[in-house]
């Protein structure tokens, strides 16, 4: 039989088991700044959001992320991006462009900006460090030539990591090849939880100036990409917020979170 004392500790660790459980579940569904702050000191290397400077960024902006694509929703995104003159970087898939090249290159033409997605949706971080530079020149390969034909010197500049985990081995590899990791500071978890009522609450909610929202294209994926957008474009520009893409955001006159502790100097 368990002495009192024993009883009294067991008591203990269940309430301190539970609140942690709430404290997490909170940082979860609130995603507040010192979670990313706490990523990049330990993981360096990534954008997950900027700091915005007061006094010399008057305008609230944000940078709209879309994973995953090219897709037949891709267009169907282009047009409500369209009509609401926003503009996103579209993190595509190289394995993903095969007979949808025309839909990649009117994304570029209409203004938005290409990231590199890798060639599969597959957790980048199980790659050796040889396989996962074959991937990342694998997909730059595939994507450039859409940048590349109206301005033959651009780069490939943003990455983001299959499934979002990285190492410091694979920060290395995209930075020797001019890539900075990018992941996100508002994600409405729309690949786990499939409701844009859902995605489009949450980040309503959640939404500071500085940060990088992170969207999913894809057929059912980006059908709700699509029902997010069409709810939270209108909300955010009449609160003053200008929807751009990672470049517009991080040429703003902002300063990187995080970067300092990756070795990289802030703007």
């Amino acid at each position: 039989m368990p002495t009192q004392k024993q009883k009294r500790k067991r008591t203990l660790l269940g309430i301190i088991g539970v609140v942690s459980a709430l404290l997490f579940i909170g940082g979860l569904l609130t995603q507040p700044r010192w979670i990313f702050h706490l990523a990049t000191y330990f993981f360096p290397g990534a954008i997950y959001s900027v700091e915005v400077e007061e006094e010399s960024a008057p305008q609230k902006v944000v940078a709209l992320t879309i994973d995953d694509g090219p897709s037949p929703e891709t267009a169907n995104i282009l047009a409500v991006l369209e009509a609401h003159n926003a503009k996103a970087t579209f993190f595509n898939i190289s394995g993903n462009v095969h007979t949808r090249e025309a839909i990649v290159q009117r994304t570029v033409t209409a203004g938005h900006e290409l990231g590199n997605h890798l060639t599969t949706d597959s957790p980048s971080i199980k790659l050796s460090p040889e396989d996962f530079e074959t991937n990342l020149l694998t997909a730059e390969q595939a994507l450039l030539p859409f940048i590349q034909s109206s301005h033959p010197q651009a780069k490939l500049h943003w990455l983001r990591p299959g499934m979002g985990f990285y190492n410091a081995k694979m920060v290395e590899t995209a930075q020797r090849h001019g890539y900075q990791l990018v992941l996100g500071s508002t994600f409405p978890y729309d690949t786990h939880i499939h409701s844009a009522r859902f995605a489009s609450a949450f980040i309503l909610r959640t939404i500071q100036p500085g940060d990088i929202i992170v969207l999913h294209d894809g057929e059912e994926r980006g059908q709700r990409t699509v029902k997010t957008l069409k709810v939270i474009l209108p909300v955010l520009q009449a609160k003053g917020y200008k929807i751009t893409t990672v470049s517009g955001l991080t040429d703003s006159e902002l300063t990187y979170s995080g970067l300092t502790e990756s070795g990289l100097t802030d703007q």
